[in-house]
């Protein structure tokens, strides 16, 4: 006769299911052996836990803290301070702002897509013209392929530990499009307004999910964010299109932005992981604080699903899009 057993286990954070074939065993009368043998046949490992996996379908986002142990963030931040000391401001003194995006979208931003530039934040010059502070202070991010041409910030993204939290969270086969370092300076650091993922990263179905660390502590006075839990079952708003160097933000939706009412602030500690849905609306208020909040973001999408050609960052196959192995 043979039984089959569905067994699991919980233990350090992490969920296992296994299934096993019992069966009575032909040696069964041998001296101190059981009258029955079990075959393990199958093994799922789960990064997240059942309530993790139910929280972030329901409300659409997750915070895993403790995700990056300190020595992580340390050299990710290491390597972003260089990264800015080697930045000639005379390449450019383009600006991040989500005011107007597709106007504010110039040459330099356009051919961030695929490679490694550094943007200033909004508020960064004086009247005159001239840094109102040192550059290191006055960056608002950089972007957007670190993931793949940095070897600190490959090292940090290519995690068999993001790999499983992307599966559990439904992306079969991840694919990076785009990664952030977001430096929210201290009292300049920009607010980023109400807007959705998948506005920038469409596809057919929209898979898209934002993978945020925190590599520093995010807190309410230094501009954490925000987010509209449940937000994702509702409509995309808008699009980013880009046809060559064209860029046009197509409105799809009406519906209103969060408010004060519904809207929930995350402070997540220094190692967190904050995980997204592409259509969950996110704010970021401005940091007016003395303190920064330096975060890194990554963009993913199931290569199951159909990425539009009028995305804004493509790739071919002399850079191709990797996920997380």
């Amino acid at each position: 006769m043979i039984y089959c057993v569905a067994i699991i286990a919980i233990g350090n954070g992490r969920e296992h299911t296994s299934a096993y074939v019992v069966a009575l065993s032909a040696q069964s009368t041998a001296p101190g052996r059981l009258p029955y043998h079990v075959n393990r046949i199958t093994n799922e490992e789960f990064m997240l836990t059942t309530a993790q996996r139910a929280h972030y379908r329901r409300d659409g986002y997750i915070v895993i803290p403790d995700f990056k142990p300190a020595d992580e963030l340390a050299r990710l931040r290491q390597r972003a301070e260089a990264i800015v000391d080697a930045f000639d401001p005379a390449e450019s003194r383009a600006i991040f702002t989500t005011r107007d995006q597709a106007r504010a979208s110039d040459a330099w931003f356009l051919g961030s897509d695929n490679t490694v530039r550094c943007f200033f934040e909004e508020e960064a010059f004086g009247p005159d013209g001239r840094l109102k502070q040192s550059k290191a202070l006055s960056i608002n991010k950089i972007g957007h392929a670190m993931h793949d041409l940095d070897p600190v910030f490959e090292a940090f993204t290519r995690d068999a530990k993001l790999a499983a939290v992307a599966r559990d969270l439904g992306l079969a086969q991840p694919q990076i499009w785009q990664s952030m370092y977001i430096f929210k300076q201290p009292g300049i650091g920009g607010e980023v307004r109400w807007h959705q993922d998948a506005t920038f990263f469409d596809s057919t179905p929209i898979s898209v999910t934002t993978f945020w660390f925190a590599l520093e502590d995010a807190t309410l006075d230094n501009g954490c964010l925000w987010v509209e839990p449940g937000g994702h079952r509702g409509p995309l708003r808008e699009r980013f299109l880009r046809e060559g160097d064209a860029i046009t933000m197509e409105k799809l939706d009406g519906t209103p932005w969060p408010d004060d009412s519904t809207a929930v602030p995350l402070e997540a500690k220094a190692g967190s992981l904050v995980c997204f849905h592409g259509l969950l609306p996110h704010y970021s208020a401005p940091n007016r604080s003395a303190v920064s909040r330096h975060a890194f973001t990554l963009h993913v999408t199931d290569g199951r699903t159909a990425y539009s050609p009028r995305n804004w960052i493509q790739r071919d196959a002399s850079l191709p899009v990797r996920g997380f192995e």
